[in-house]
Order: C-alpha cells, then structure tokens, then sequence
C-alpha cells in the first residue's frame, strides 16, 4: 500500500460539506477529497479532465476551454495584424505529449517541418478575404496532391484545430484526437485531407462568432469545397471525404442554407452507402460477376483506431441523415432494407478510447438497426454506449416523423402501418429508461452532459412526432403534453454558458415542444377559460428563451421562433 504521507490530505476532506464533492465522485457516490484541479478518484480512474467542481471556486472544464478559446483567438489576431499587441500567449508542444500508436501512424522527425508564420491565414498571392487567390488548376488532368496552399501555417493550423476541439460533439465528429493533431506534423501525402482540415477550421471561425476570426468563414469554406473535388481522385481520403461533407452539411444547415445543407448530407449518405460502411468492419461479399466500373473498396483498416473510425463515420452520417431529413422535410438516403447489400450490419460504435483499447466488436453485425426496432440485439457490443444511445435517438426520431407523414385519417389503418407504429412505440419505452435521468445530468462531464440533452430532446421530440396526429384522443395526447413538458424540465437545468455546445438538431425539438405547449395553451383558453394559463405560458417563455439563445447561433432557428412568437402575440 503506498504512503499516505505522499498524497497530502486536504483538510476538511473526509466530512467535505455537502455539494462540494466533484461532480464524478457525486455522480458515482465516491468520497471525494475535494482537491483542485482533480481529485484523488478522478486521477486513479485516469480521468482528471473529468473532475469539475461546481462550488464556486473552481473552474469547471467548459469555463477553462472558453479562456483557451479566448487565448488562441487573440493569437490568430496577432498573426493577422503584426501591428496588433496583446499579452503573449504559450501555446503547448504537441510533441510533449503524444500518445502512442501503431507504426502505421508515426509522426515524422519534426526537424524536417518548419513552423512557418505569416501575418494571415491567407496565401501571400491572395486578396484578404477574397476567393480570388485561389490558384487555378494545372494543365495536368490531374491536380498535384494536396497543394500546399490549401493548408495554413503550422502554428494557425494548430490555434484553428485547438478551438474546434471542444465543438467535435456538437457538429457530430468523432475522432481519434491525438492523431488528428499528429496529422499535422506529417508529410503532406500522410496528412488528414485538406477537405476535412478545411471544413474543421470553417467550424472554428463560425464557432468564434462574433469574434474577429470569424470574418474568415468565406476563406475556409471556399478552400474546403476546393478540397472536396481534389479528395474525390483519392480512394484512401474517402474517409475524410464523408467526414468533411458531413461538417460542411451540418455548416449550412446551423446557417439555415438548407439546400446546400442537404446537398452535402446527400452526397455523404451516398458515398457512405457506396464505400460499403453501413457493411461495418468488412465490405458486403463480392455478387460474383465483373463489373465495368472500378470497385469501391477500401483497404483493410491498419489497426482497431483506423476501425473504429470508419464505425464512427457511418454512424456520423447516419445521424446526420435520419435527424435532418426530419428538419429539411425530405426522405432519408441511408437504405435499410432486408436484403443484404441495402441492410446496415454494422456494430454499435463504441468511443474511440474503447477502439484505441483494442476493445472492438470482432462479430459480424446483422441488421443492427432493425433488430433494434424489434427489440432484438440488447446484448450487442456497444449497445449503451454514449454514442450508441444517439444512435438509436435519431433512429427513432427519422421513423416516428415518417409514421406521423404517413398516417390519413381519411384511410383505415394498415396491418404494416399498426406494426411500426408498436414497434416505434415500443423502442421508445425500451430506451428511455436507460438514459441516464434528469436529475443527474447535472452530476456528467461537460462533455457527456452536452450529449445526453440531444438523446433525450430527440427521444421526446420523437414521442410528439409519433402522437400529435392523433391529439383527438386523449390518452395520445397526454403523451404529447407530457414529453413536452420533459423537454421543458431539460431546458431548465441548461446553463447559458452552454448554448454554445449544443447540437443545432436540438433546436428543432425544442420547436415541436413549444407547439405542442402552444396547442395546449390554446385550448385552454378557447375551450376551458377559468383554468389559470399562468403555469404554461411560462413553460413556453422557457422554450422561446432558450430558442433565441440557440437561434443566435444557429440562424436555422430564425423563422420558427418568429412565428412562434407571432402565434404568442395573436393569442394575447
């Protein structure tokens, strides 16, 4: 047993007052002993950036990546502005800390990778601001690989990347994180394709809003749709292909640019669907007979991290697919059908540390996705997981929206129809219960805590999907009224300095809760007049204020909370 003398008790640490054990230890009924910046537990477990403290005296991670935030954007203005000062700021050494990997991903000499700085992050032959620099293709038929000019300083690049971070859940990039900035140490051939790099460092201007670097969204997103069209003459960027369309995608919808937005959700889903991800691990078995066209076929993954990320990016796009056709009023790309090459068999995904673990799901999966709707596959690798609970979220949220535009009253129901409808149903009793509950979000990680409000607002958004056709009956509409007021209690515990991770799908769901708030508003005052509305209007007061802050962001939001407002003003 080691000395207890080497770790330092702090005072007051075996009778800490209540509330003042980290939220983790909280979560998991631990004594704490209270110490900053992490906890005894927290460091045994190996989790010291999840050791937060909400007392009032410590800095909570969200609050110290905001500074970080703040920092490494008064950097880039330096950059930009040599006449600029400001206290200097140490940025840390990506060397100093590198996790190890296969040799298939090692870094190369540093030596050989000058950090070059110039007063901005566009070319030297390029107008500020302006698309007009970008060079113009080489006789060649073919573009020399990744150009140079598509790709910032060292030093920017790394500042732009740093920002992101934190926003990688929000627009639904999951990724290995100390590869993704290794990467930028490597040969330019061995490096993430500009197309990705490009689309990460638009999300790090418009992340920066209203901050001066966000005046370069135009610059970075001209360069990542460049990138795109070179990316598409490389089958080993595929990858990076579908990971930069889907930010980009998520890019124009959160902007309310909604044809661009679908266009890219598309043309993700089609080359996920066409490379074979929805197959999982492997491709679908070879049909047997020639094929004129070269066979879309990716390499055999070099390693459980390289798997992994080929799970996560399926289920990016599937997520991106399945919640934003709802939005954009469009049907689905992904296919999932019985037949083997239209099913989706791919595993569960689990978090890139289980992959980086070796902890991968070596089984081949079968029809994941529709066992799932059948109550099937429970005990699946994977299954509770984080991301998996998004997952099955967004798949529920896609199939009881198509139930709802099914349905006409006009017609008698069909056996097919009475099916999915308990079956959608049932799937939604089957999940809620296992996220984690209301009252201990509060006790997640920053991180976690982001995430589980997108599971449930979906899961509730799905449950007014399914039900608001049928609001004659009371007993449906009761569940309407109930999973609204859910979302409303959510809404409640979100802290303003929140907003800024959130999911832009998560505004839509807050807007079928306000309607279903309103609808019920409303018959209240036509119908029973001497009920006090007192209790819902301000209900809905919370929704809309919690839609502006959302819609100050994500300008998608605009029209809706204009007309739900305007709903509220008819009614006065």
């Amino acid at each position: 047993m080691a000395d207890r003398s080497e770790t330092p008790e702090v005072p007051g640490s075996q009778s800490l007052a209540r509330g003042r054990a980290c939220l983790r230890c909280r979560k998991r009924k631990m004594r704490c002993d209270g110490a900053k910046p992490a906890c005894q537990q927290c460091i045994k477990a190996k989790k010291p950036d999840a050791c937060e403290y909400d007392d009032g005296k410590g800095k909570t991670r969200t609050q110290i990546l905001r500074e970080n935030i703040t920092r490494l954007e008064q950097r880039i203005r330096e950059l930009e502005d040599p006449e600029y000062t400001s206290a200097s700021v140490t940025l840390f050494d990506p060397h100093a800390h590198r996790r190890s990997y296969s040799s298939s991903s090692s870094v190369a000499d540093s030596s050989g990778s000058g950090v070059s700085l110039s007063p901005s992050p566009f070319p030297p032959d390029s107008p500020h601001g302006s698309w007009i620099g970008v060079p113009s293709p080489s006789p060649s038929p073919f573009r020399e690989p990744y150009h140079d000019d598509m790709r910032p300083p060292y030093e920017l690049a790394t500042m732009l990347l740093e920002i992101f971070l934190p926003h990688r859940h929000q627009c639904g990039l999951e990724i290995h994180v100390g590869r993704l900035r290794d990467s930028l140490t490597l040969p330019p051939v061995q490096q993430r394709h500009p197309a990705l790099m490009n689309a990460i460092y638009l999300w790090s201007c418009f992340v920066s809003r209203p901050a001066p670097l966000s005046q370069h969204e135009s610059h970075y997103l001209s360069r990542a749709l460049e990138g795109l069209n070179d990316a598409m003459q490389y089958a080993d960027k595929v990858v990076d292909v579908i990971q930069g369309s889907c930010l980009l995608s998520m890019y124009f919808l959160a902007n309310g640019r909604v044809l661009e937005g679908s266009y890219h959700a598309n043309a993700a889903a089609a080359l996920c669907f066409q490379w074979g991800l929805h197959g999982g691990i492997s491709n679908a078995p070879s049909l047997g007979y020639s094929d004129p066209v070269a066979e879309c076929k990716l390499d055999a993954p070099k390693d459980p991290i390289e798997a992994g990320e080929r799970i996560l990016t399926f289920w990016q796009v599937f997520n991106l697919d399945r919640c934003w056709s709802v939005v954009c009023h469009k049907p689905s790309v992904i296919p999932d059908t019985q037949s083997n090459y239209t099913s989706i068999n791919t595993p569960w995904p689990l978090s890139i540390e289980d992959y980086e673990a070796g902890r991968m799901d070596e089984g081949r999966n079968f029809q994941t996705i529709q066992t799932f709707f059948e109550g099937q596959g429970s005990n699946l690798v994977g299954g509770h997981g984080r991301i998996a609970m998004r997952v099955k979220a967004s798949a529920l949220f896609e199939r009881a929206h198509q139930l709802s535009m099914n349905w006409d009253h006009r017609l008698a129901p069909s056996t097919a129809f009475t099916d999915d409808f308990q079956n959608v149903e049932h799937s939604i009793a089957r999940l809620v219960p296992t996220f984690m509950s209301i009252q201990e979000l509060n006790a997640a990680s920053s991180e976690d805590k982001h995430a589980y409000f997108t599971d449930h607002c979906l899961a509730y958004a799905a449950i007014i999907h399914l039900y608001f056709p049928f609001a004659d009956d009371p007993e449906s509409y009761e569940k309407c009224l109930r999973a609204a007021r859910s979302i409303v209690t959510i809404i409640r515990i979100v802290q303003d300095v929140e907003y800024d991770f959130l999911d832009p799908i998560i505004g839509p769901c807050w807007i079928a809760a306000a309607d279903t708030l309103v609808r019920e508003l409303n018959g209240m005052e036509v119908s029973w007049p001497l009920l006090n509305t007192g209790e819902v209007r301000a209900e809905i007061s919370t929704v809309l204020y919690a839609l502006t802050n959302v819609g100050s962001k994500f300008s998608l939001l605009a029209f809706s909370i204009a007309k739900l407002t305007k709903r509220l003003e008819d009614m006065i």
